[in-house]
């Protein structure tokens, strides 16, 4: 079987000697999988146990409840975010007034003529 994603051509399949499963090699197969064929077909086809079959689909499914669970735009991140970057810029301005003052000039520390 072969299938077209995002340009890239991937044949599901038995491996060759020595080749490794790609990821896209594997979403295919959970494609499958999630399409409701059978996994012991799938096993037997692809030459792959079925223990490691239901890994991957189990995988994927935990991998798609992570992405639905981010927040999109939440207002405390984008209030944390802005807070953060102002304390950078903070930083970089103590240490810059630091460095001046570190330094003979109308700034510089005074000492004492005594």
């Amino acid at each position: 079987m072969t299938t077209k994603h995002s340009q890239e051509q991937i044949v599901t399949g038995p491996l060759a000697e020595g080749q490794r499963w790609s990821a896209g090699r594997k979403r295919e197969v959970v494609l499958r999988l999630l399409r409701g064929e059978s996994v012991d077909a799938l096993s037997r086809e692809l030459s792959v146990e079925i223990y490691r079959l239901e890994q991957w689909r189990e995988r994927a499914l935990s991998g798609i409840d992570a992405a639905l669970k981010e927040r999109q735009g939440d207002p405390v991140q984008a209030e944390l975010s802005q807070a953060m970057r102002r304390i950078g810029e903070l930083a970089m301005e103590n240490e810059l007034l630091w460095e001046r003052v570190r330094k003979p000039g109308p700034l510089a520390k005074r000492r004492s003529s005594k």
